[in-house]
């Protein structure tokens, strides 16, 4: 079902790109801007089982996707400016913000030399227990877990399951099962405990993970000394807020942000939520970042940039530099808006709540 649904999208791609569609369209839904998410820049593995792959893309197609930009003669801006235009509605030019989640090392290692040479503002959004070494990238763990072993046995909704995992196809269902379940308990804590026990059965180091793919302090540090660099706030423990009480979601963006200004001398002005989807935040967490006074805050929920949105702008969707899609056309259908407004049933402007 998976790889149907991403034969589709791509062939919806291709359809908008080869007829031109998206550059008519454009006119009606490409809105003001567009604000890009990604997560890891790195060079591409070979493994046949890449459960995650839609989290990176590799150094050379961030080059291919500057370069098509480049040449659709956006401006590149930093969150500062996006908040600046959109709330002076200053729209004489369309624009393209470049955002990175979790504080990968890759980016420091691979993206940042990439934009550096050609001028380009990012922000990177850090939740505070990465570098700390505290964190948890379970979904990391999980796929860890999965390739490492033929066969899973873990007690599910109160039975005991025997996973078979051997083949690639049989990960990746295995991957997509237990991600889905996961992600469907009703709390964070009893997910990560779920991970950490499941990790700890099959030898998986779910510190060590953090450490090696997750810049430290002294790397955020040295980073955000780059005036091209915004460090930008993640919560402390990368959690789903929605699922969290009203005193933890609270907690979590306060001290997400007042860990950064220990670190780095200043207060985070921006705010990514953990997840960013319909189940991870919604109208209370908005509300939330705009009493904190976050100047932005952003989603995973697919949409450009519309005039209205300055009267969401701790609402903002992000077009996905998705790893599984990586060619330069379809970035252009994307950063178009015709991508996400058929995503969205047509409707041009994608405003959260």
């Amino acid at each position: 079902m998976q790889q149907l649904k991403k034969a589709i999208i791509r062939s919806g791609f291709e359809a908008l790109y080869f007829t031109g569609a998206h550059r008519l369209m454009r006119r009606y839904v490409g809105g003001v801007g567009a604000i890009l998410m990604l997560h890891h820049v790195r060079p591409a593995r070979r493994d046949g089982f890449q459960p995650n792959q839609h989290l990176e893309i590799t150094p050379e197609f961030l080059e291919a996707v500057v370069g098509r930009l480049a040449r659709d003669r956006v401006d590149f801006v930093s969150l500062d400016e996006v908040h600046r235009r959109l709330t002076e509605r200053d729209f004489g030019r369309r624009f393209v913000a470049f955002t990175f989640d979790d504080g990968y090392r890759d980016n420091k290692e691979w993206a940042h030399p990439i934009l550096a040479r050609h001028g380009i503002p990012f922000c990177i959004y850090v939740p505070t227990s990465f570098p700390d070494r505290l964190g948890a990238l379970w979904w990391t763990a999980l796929e860890a877990v999965i390739a490492a072993n033929d066969r899973i046995v873990l007690e599910m909704d109160g039975r005991d399951c025997r996973i078979d995992c051997a083949g690639t196809a049989e990960k990746a269902e295995a991957f997509r099962l237990l991600y889905g379940w996961l992600r469907a308990m009703p709390s964070e804590a009893r997910m990560i405990d779920t991970v950490r026990e499941l990790a700890a059965r099959y030898g998986v180091d779910i510190p060590a993970i953090c450490d090696t793919l997750c810049m430290s302090w002294d790397e955020i540090v040295e980073l955000a000394a780059d005036p091209l660099v915004t460090i930008g706030a993640h919560t402390v423990n990368h959690v789903i807020l929605a699922k969290a009480c009203d005193s933890v979601a609270r907690s979590e963006l306060k001290m997400g942000r007042a860990v950064l200004e220990a670190a780095l001398g200043a207060a985070p002005r921006h705010l990514a939520y953990p997840y960013g989807d319909v189940t991870a935040a919604g109208p209370r967490e908005f509300a939330l970042a705009a009493e904190l006074g976050f100047r932005t805050a952003v989603t995973t929920r697919p949409g450009v940039l519309f005039p209205e949105h300055a009267e969401a702008l701790t609402a903002l969707p992000r077009i996905s530099i998705n790893g599984e899609f990586q060619r330069g056309r379809y970035v252009d259908v994307l950063v178009s808006g015709a991508g996400t407004a058929l995503w969205n049933g047509l409707s041009g402007l994608r405003r959260a709540s």
